[in-house]
């Protein structure tokens, strides 16, 4: 089970959405990964089970562009600089990528878990 969130009221109400866009774009855009060439899912940390199973999953082309764009951030991190400007992941390239490949794995981690902690009781006639 996820946490709850505030998504599905936002996107329920069109006005509240519109209203909330601008604010969510900047804070995109204060956040600073798109210009150091970072994607979203780029940030999800991988020290946990559930996100190396999804690393594995993913196409290869897919992989080596993370790994890519990964090595491109450390420099400019050590560098303390930023990508030049037409470098910059636009918001249309910023697609969630590994997203439903960790949904699917994070859902099968639960099912085993529940399948395996199943108690079976007999079911005895009197």
């Amino acid at each position: 089970m996820q946490p709850p969130t505030l998504i599905q009221t936002v996107l329920k109400y069109k006005t509240l959405a519109t209203f909330l866009r601008p604010i969510a774009e900047g804070y995109v855009n204060l956040a600073g990964y798109r210009k150091i060439g970072l994607k979203y899912d780029d940030l999800i940390p991988e020290e946990n089970d559930a996100m190396q199973s999804a690393l594995k999953r993913l196409p290869k082309l897919e992989g080596y562009d993370r790994v890519y764009r990964l090595r491109i951030a450390s420099q400019c991190s050590l560098a303390h600089t930023l990508l030049p400007e037409k470098q910059w992941v636009k918001a249309e390239e910023d697609t969630r990528y590994i997203d439903p490949i960790l949904q699917e794995v994070v859902n099968e981690m639960n099912e085993r878990h529940d399948l395996d902690t199943l108690i079976l009781e007999k079911n005895l006639k009197h």
